[in-house]
């Protein structure tokens, strides 16, 4: 990183660095399970998404040798599924959260052109103060 501190921010006031994959994974899991204020950035959810995919294929795969049941389908792909629900649903609304958008917004996903708007949402930045749901996220967490 060239010598930039943990809390450095560029022009903008956003993070300089990335949440690394394990950090984001971990602040899902263990920091924020079920936590549903503050704020997300981008790195932390599009790594937990990444996350989630991976684990759905592997416990796809799982499935199919174990019980014979289609792709995604079986016993250990729905216990993964109920296990990863609350902390998806939360980094969620923390994303949505960071670019000063309400959780709400999520229960408009069954109609299709706010789920564009979502999607639009998801992958901006997010705001570069301070803002209603809480300070700029630092993407570092504590060890």
């Amino acid at each position: 990183m060239h010598g930039t501190s943990m809390m450095e921010t560029n022009q903008t006031g956003r993070p300089t660095h990335m949440m690394s994959f394990g950090d984001a994974i971990t602040n899902c899991l263990t920091n924020n399970y079920v936590g549903f204020s503050g704020r997300a950035s981008r790195s932390e959810y599009w790594f937990w998404v990444l996350f989630t995919m991976i684990v759905s294929f592997v416990t796809g795969i799982m499935d199919g040798f174990i019980f014979g049941s289609e792709f995604g389908t079986g016993t250990i792909s729905n216990i993964a599924a109920v296990i990863y629900f609350l902390p998806g649903l939360a980094v969620w609304v923390r994303r949505l959260h960071d670019v000063g958008k309400s959780g709400w917004w999520i229960l408009s996903s069954i109609l299709i052109l706010p789920v564009l708007l979502l999607l639009y949402w998801l992958i901006i930045e997010g705001d570069s103060n301070p803002n209603e749901y809480g300070e700029v996220p630092t993407n570092t967490i504590a060890k």
